[in-house]
């Protein structure tokens, strides 16, 4: 079986690019990143009720940089694609996987970068991207939309 190429369709999206100089999320080594990864941005408050509403949870990291906590969700690559994220989420295409055989942890100290708040039981540091959509717009008062059109 060959590999198709398609069109990159980044640029015809509302997501969110990577920084200039990226955030490194560090995703224990054992789990499975074939799918690539992208992180969807939520309010602490939304990602507790999501925590507790989803029957399958990846990895989740939490990060108070930027004066309130949000929680961030590991999706596959590509997960906003045909899909109008809600604004008071944050969906950033292309995170960037430490490794964590270099990575040291410093106890006691809060270093502003992401942390592991929730990792996932099985092999896989996803959390599902349709279920995740569909809280993240029913939390943001918002209707779901997508179209099949998009990315082709």
């Amino acid at each position: 079986m060959e590999l198709q190429h398609a069109p990159d369709p980044w640029s015809r999206t509302s997501a969110t690019p990577p920084p200039e100089h990226p955030v490194r999320l560090v995703i224990p080594a054992q789990l499975r990143t074939g799918l690539g990864c992208d992180v969807v941005g939520t309010s602490r408050e939304h990602g507790e009720r999501i925590l507790d509403c989803l029957p399958r949870v990846g990895c989740v990291f939490a990060d108070d940089s930027a004066g309130g906590e949000r929680w961030w969700w590991i999706v596959p690559a590509g997960s906003h694609i045909g899909v109008t994220w809600p604004s008071s989420v944050t969906y950033t295409a292309g995170a960037h996987r430490a490794d964590p055989s270099w990575t040291r942890i410093r106890r006691g100290l809060r270093s502003g970068r992401p942390r592991l708040i929730h990792s996932p039981a099985g092999d896989s540091p996803y959390t599902p991207p349709i279920p995740l959509y569909f809280l993240a717009c029913r939390l943001a008062g918002s209707v779901p939309r997508w179209s099949l059109a998009a990315g082709g």
